[in-house]
């Protein structure tokens, strides 16, 4: 047994552990020193805040300058793709898993079949993953009203998301994939701007689509914080990597993939681990490593919007960011081992996913090892912390105000980017520090997983055989 789990400890196992040995060493000599520094010590004892951010702001200031000048630059140079005609349009097979979904899945349905898209190059797969509800008989009735245009999928046993697009993929010869959230609708124009890069240039493997919150209207703030956040993620930050073809997550809700960079490696991504255990989460992560790791661009199209359903509450948004945190842990991990290889030969943009990949990797331990040195800063002067972080968050709150309100002007960005910078601080921030000491941890947490997924890898089997 000892062997057995030995052979499956790959490179990123091995790079996890020196991530967590950084993060700790570096969190702990920060500590350590202050504490040993006397007037230090002094100045936080007195709530001399002169000294001590004086200090820490001439040391960050000008790194989050560069980076946030970096990234508004790139950010002013996006150009989306235009929309393809007809018939440059690629054949797409579009997978929609759906887990527990209930008659969200048939308003799915119905957004996809309203697309403008050319029907005779579209096909629909909708795949049950052994829901426990009434989700099968929302998808028989979508499937009741497009009849010979949605194709239905029951798996046997939840085993996954991961598993049930896979399912869902079985036998494809169609030049596109597309994954799309059941819990999710598009417009009527999305699926043409999304699969119009793939149709424009050879060189894109893959399309990120353009998130917005579905549930906006949903009583609580915690919608409304996430669309302000969500615009920042897409608008801006994704903007930017697009622009040199190195978009990092293409995300689960929307996605499109060229068939051919992703067919082939398939089983390879369902089967996938980490620290000896299945990777049950980030699949969206993992399938945009796989199509920049073989020197294909992944880009970003801002009008091929999807509105997707988040969390209301605070424990359902906690176990979101943590998947997500701890998926990004471990593909960013992935990312290392082809960073630096031959990449994208002849391709400015190679050079600038190199230096986005790296910044990555260095702030992935440094800033949660600067959390642990501030958790010692609140308990030693909380009084002088609690004032700079008032400070903080107004400033945090600018960027992502300013950006929602050139898509969307009004008083709400404003509003709500403020009250989601203090909920992030003091409600949010601990969780990328302990998904990355959890990393290894991969359930999906908003539902309960079996250890080994291969619901999807049996339903391909059998779909093969009866190919």
């Amino acid at each position: 047994m000892k062997n057995s789990l030995f052979k499956r400890v790959t490179v990123v196992d091995w790079l996890y552990g020196l991530t967590l040995l950084t993060t700790m060493t570096a969190g702990g000599t920060a500590a350590c020193a202050a504490l040993r520094d006397q007037e230090y010590m002094a100045a936080f004892l007195e709530s001399d805040l002169l000294v001590v951010y004086g200090d820490l702001g001439l040391a960050l200031a000008p790194v989050t300058a560069l980076l946030l000048a970096w990234r508004m630059w790139l950010a002013s140079r996006y150009h989306a793709f235009p929309p393809a005609p007809d018939a440059a349009l690629p054949t797409v097979r579009i997978v929609i898993p759906a887990y527990n979904e209930g008659a969200q899945v048939l308003s799915t349905i119905r957004s996809v079949m309203a697309s403008d898209y050319p029907s005779g190059k579209m096909r629909v797969v909708c795949v049950d993953d052994g829901s426990r509800d009434d989700t099968w008989q929302w998808m028989a009735r979508g499937a009741a009203e497009f009849p010979d245009r949605v194709r239905l999928l029951r798996l046997a046993r939840n085993g996954g998301k991961r598993h049930a697009l896979l399912a869902g993929l079985a036998g494809a010869d169609e030049e596109a994939f597309v994954t799309i959230d059941s819990d999710s609708e598009i417009k009527p124009d999305t699926l043409r701007h999304l699969l119009s890069p793939l149709a424009a240039s050879p060189k894109v493997g893959a399309v990120a689509g353009n998130v917005r919150v579905l549930n906006l209207a949903a009583c609580g703030p915690i919608p409304k914080m996430l669309e302000v956040s969500f615009t920042l993620s897409f608008d801006f930050l994704r903007r930017g990597q697009s622009v040199y073809g190195g978009v990092l997550c293409t995300p689960g809700a929307l996605a499109a993939y060229r068939a051919s960079v992703l067919t082939p490696e398939l089983a390879a991504w369902a089967n996938q681990s980490f620290l000896g255990r299945p990777a049950n989460i980030g699949e969206d992560r993992a399938l945009s490593n796989i199509v920049l790791a073989k020197g294909y661009r992944v880009v970003y199209q801002h009008e091929a919007v999807v509105f997707t359903t988040l969390p209301e509450k605070y424990r359902g948004l906690c176990r979101m960011l943590l998947r997500w945190a701890r998926s990004n842990v471990r593909e960013s991990l992935v990312m290392a081992r082809y960073l630096f290889r031959p990449l994208r030969r002849g391709d400015a943009g190679a050079g600038w996913l190199r230096l986005a990949g790296t910044v990555e990797l260095v702030f992935l331990p440094l800033t949660e090892a600067f959390k642990v040195a501030l958790v010692l800063c609140f308990l030693l002067s909380p009084l002088a912390m609690a004032q700079a972080a008032v400070v903080s968050c107004a400033l945090a709150a600018v960027v992502p105000a300013v950006v929602y309100h050139r898509r969307r002007p009004g008083v709400f960005g404003w509003q709500w980017a403020l009250c989601y910078s203090f909920f992030w601080l003091f409600g949010l921030s601990w969780i990328s520090l302990w998904g990355l000491c959890s990393a290894g941890c991969s359930g999906w947490l908003t539902r309960r997983l079996p250890q080994k997924g291969q619901a999807g890898l049996a339903a391909l089997e059998t779909q093969r055989e009866a190919a």
